[in-house]
């Protein structure tokens, strides 16, 4: 799969600020079949149907039967944890050829962490990934100290040679940790306009500001943003709107400029999961480009 890289070039001359200037309802359609049918770099698998949680154990069945729908519009999947059947995710998408970007889900649990640490380690010696990522977020929600953190990054390393070790989080932190930023492989940022309520219009302009900063930080090393998104329903923040039409917008632009650029971004996310409105509300509902039925949303 590859883009028609030809088209998306003659696009970005339009504005570097949005590649939508101008644009009718039905190119902006054509242009969101047209990356689809092409395929991304990458998508965040979303495990979880209705009633369903993390914590609970979800099947190999469920797995293939959403990996089998993204399957035809993607190069990578990323996953978020090794147990919980979350471990079938690289060995599915190893079977239909898609890459994997797998990372051990930690927080304070010091047992949990143990799993999953060892999880992501048996799945990578079994041949399943392509690059680990050793906790997601984990400082911002100040679930380790950074010393607890570096310790399994080191451990990881240690067992994995030649394999890409990075740790995921939001694209700043990667200029506030140096100690982080230098013991990681590759930098893995979270880059996301909305929940710092920058409105749709400047969006894009501020996630290449995001992406810049992290990829500054680590003074040349690979950076990839491993979420970016923006909903299609829910609660407003600031001037970050969710619409159906801005969050089309957003996924379009944040497309054509990773291809334009040759950066990786792993689109978050694949599926709408209804558990995430515990943790931040209506919206949280809604990050996918397929909805909680598996339907096409755009």
């Amino acid at each position: 799969m590859s883009f028609r890289k030809e088209r998306y070039l003659s696009i970005a001359t339009a504005g570097e600020e949005n590649f939508l200037s101008g644009k009718n309802e039905a190119e902006i359609k054509n242009l969101f079949s047209d990356i689809m049918e092409n395929g991304v770099h990458g998508f965040c698998f979303s495990l979880y149907e209705d009633g369903q949680k993390p914590g609970d154990i979800i099947s190999e069945e469920q797995v293939r039967r959403r990996m089998e729908i993204l399957r035809p519009h993607t190069r990578w999947v990323r996953s978020f944890s090794c147990t919980e059947g979350n471990e079938y995710i690289p060995r599915i998408a190893k079977e239909y050829g898609i890459k994997t970007l797998v990372g051990a889900w930690l927080g304070n649990d010091p047992e949990i962490n143990q799993r999953e640490i060892e999880g992501l380690i048996k799945l990578a010696k079994e041949g399943m990934v392509d690059i680990a990522a050793v906790g997601n977020e984990v400082m911002y929600r100040k679930d380790l100290s950074e010393d607890e953190l570096l310790e399994f990054i080191k451990h990881v390393k240690n067992e994995l040679p030649g394999i890409p070790v990075g740790y995921v989080d939001a694209y700043y932190e990667f200029s506030h940790r140096p100690r982080i930023t230098d013991i990681c492989d590759i930098i893995l940022c979270n880059c996301y306009p909305y929940w710092e309520g920058c409105n749709y219009e400047n969006s894009l302009d501020y996630m290449k500001q995001m992406y810049h900063q992290a990829k500054a930080a680590g003074n040349g090393k690979q950076t990839i943003i491993t979420e970016t998104g923006w909903p299609s329903k829910g609660e407003s923040l600031k001037g970050a709107i969710p619409s159906t039409e801005n969050a089309l917008h957003y996924f379009i632009n944040s497309q054509i400029w990773s291809d334009n650029e040759d950066i990786p971004i792993f689109y978050f996310s694949s599926f709408d999961e209804s558990w995430k409105v515990g943790a931040e509300g209506e919206v949280g509902a809604y990050w996918g480009i397929w909805d909680k039925d598996e339907k096409l949303k755009y």
